[in-house]
């Protein structure tokens, strides 16, 4: 990857000069690490008549790679060879502006203590990029570059293969620009045009590239007549950035039309008073839904099932209409924080008869479940490996078998909304998977099909038209013929017998931490062998 940098000059203003206002001797040739290669600085030649400057990236494909990783469990993975074999060793790219910004930072900045006036003052420049990937071809490469006061822009398309010239151009061009303008113009308009013109960025675009945007297009990007184009593209269409971005550009322009600051022109808010109603959290509208679908249900002895921290737990105990409220949970650590968040061990105790937690596994059936009006599964599901779904349905449905069960899971479709969710990525690194909503109305339509549950469908959060809502949430009510079933049923019969994917390994699970928060009750889950042995019996 290399790009070069040409003036001109007199023995009274050398083109030497080049060098200070680069912050690079022209006598040496330096070297720069980078996270995706080496970056080399050169001069080929240096002159006081004329002298250039080379920018050579060695991109290391492997550093790539692994700098990309991260995606999560149900992230697509990358085509494995393409990781390795691509175009960004050769192809000036995203790779190419952050070398620009990393190796040149104070000519960008426009600042040189040594020669600031000549830093000020335009230079005859003639920059070179021998290979430019140019989505949209030599035409853009014009419409973008030539209103920013280049005197010469040459885009010449590149021969897939110069023996085969009936196989056309590639999408690559060799772009040559000729002009004079102040060179931290000139790199700031590389650093902001070249990703633009790849249309791909190597790393994950965070809502701060709106201020390097900004930054770097300031003075000529607000009245670009391919302003929303460059914006769009340097935002990788993330239409949130792009909207903010658009609004501050506009900002910029009207206070440079009146003369004014956009601190003087953007003053319609007071800084010291919060006017603004702040967006009420996800997880906050999700327990409000589940406390409504808890109230219409009548349900008044409820189960938290994967309580957590006890976050749902302490809401439920604000309402008088829960009587009774059990959190179970695998891990004592997070019932120990559970404890501490409802203060158990200073709770009163009409209040305390109200509220219990358990430890326990929703991949085996346990009797202390048994007999509830209502159980919520809230963002729990999504926490298991596939092939354990169908331990803890038989645990729920088919055991316990509450009048009315609340199941919660992220709609993976939502996850394009998420300004800070790179692409691929799951919403929580424990996540195994997350379903759009097609598949999760297929696998509760089948869950209460198989254990005579009639379902309901409720929305949470905002309801975008074209992906849905962050959150979907199912209401599982038993039917008649659910629950004379459910009466007549006789035995007991363990999940991993039922489905094949539930075993129990006889390790003695953990206990409580005694003294602490005597009231979390302990495992007493149905095992592999007792379970058969009752059946036996």
């Amino acid at each position: 990857m290399f790009l070069t940098i040409t003036t001109t000059g007199t023995p009274e203003r050398p083109a030497t000069d080049l060098g200070f206002l680069l912050h690079k001797h022209p006598g040496k040739a330096q070297a720069f690490s980078t996270s995706h290669g080496t970056a080399h600085v050169l001069y080929p030649e240096a002159s006081a008549e004329r002298c250039t400057a080379a920018l050579l990236l060695e991109v290391d494909p492997v550093a790539l790679v692994r700098r990309g990783k991260g995606k999560g469990r149900g992230g697509a993975p990358d085509a494995a060879l393409a990781q390795y074999v691509n175009d960004r060793p050769y192809a000036a790219s995203s790779l190419m502006s952050v070398a620009l910004s990393t190796v040149f930072k104070s000519a960008l900045r426009g600042v040189c203590n040594t020669l600031p006036e000549r830093a000020r003052t335009p230079l005859p420049l003639r920059i070179e990029v021998p290979v430019l990937p140019a989505r949209g071809g030599a035409d853009l490469v014009r419409k973008l570059f030539e209103p920013l006061g280049w005197a010469s822009v040459s885009a010449d398309a590149i021969a897939l293969d110069a023996e085969f010239p009936e196989w056309g151009d590639s999408r690559y061009v060799r772009l040559v620009l000729e002009g004079e303008l102040r060179l931290a113009d000139a790199l700031r308009q590389l650093y902001v045009l070249l990703p633009v013109l790849d249309d791909a960025k190597h790393y994950w675009v965070a809502p701060d590239e709106v201020d390097k945007l900004l930054r770097a297009g300031a003075g000529w990007l607000a009245d670009h007549p391919e302003q929303k184009l460059i914006t769009s593209r340097y935002l990788s269409r993330r239409w949130g950035l792009t909207r903010q971005a658009m609004e501050r550009l506009e900002l910029v322009r009207l206070a440079e039309a009146d003369d004014l600051a956009v601190e003087a022109l953007d003053n319609a808010v007071d800084e010291t008073a919060d006017t603004e109603e702040k967006p009420v959290p996800l997880a906050v509208q999700r327990r409000e839904a589940i406390l409504a679908a808890l109230a219409a249900a009548g349900a008044s002895r409820v189960l938290d099932l994967g309580c957590g921290q006890g976050q749902l737990v302490q809401e439920l105990l604000k309402d008088v209409r829960f009587t009774e409220i059990v959190g179970v949970d695998v891990s004592m650590r997070a019932l120990a924080i559970a404890a501490r968040r409802l203060r158990l061990d200073r709770m009163g105790e009409r209040q305390a008869g109200r509220v219990s937690l358990m430890q326990g596994s929703l991949a085996y059936t346990d009797k202390r479940l048994k007999g509830y009006d209502a159980a919520v599964l809230s963002e729990v599901i999504e926490h298991l490996d596939l092939p354990r779904l169908p331990a803890l349905e038989y645990a729920v449905f088919g055991a316990a078998r509450p009048a009315t069960v609340i199941v919660t899971t992220p709609n993976v479709e939502y996850n394009v909304r998420w300004e800070t969710l790179p692409a691929g990525h799951v919403r929580h690194g424990d996540h195994r998977f997350e379903w759009t909503r097609g598949e999760f109305r297929d696998w509760a339509g089948q869950v209460a099909e198989r254990h005579g549950y009639g379902v309901e469908f409720i929305a949470v959060g905002p309801d975008d038209p074209e992906v849905g809502p962050p959150t979907q949430m199912a209401v599982f009510t038993m039917t008649a013929t659910g629950a004379a079933g459910a009466i007549g049923a006789t035995g007991v019969t363990d999940a991993a017998e039922v489905t094949g994917a539930a075993t129990y390994d006889g390790t003695a699970r953990s206990e409580p931490p005694q003294g602490e928060f005597p009231q979390i009750k302990t495992d007493e889950t149905e095992t592999y062998e007792n379970v058969k042995e009752a059946n036996a019996v």
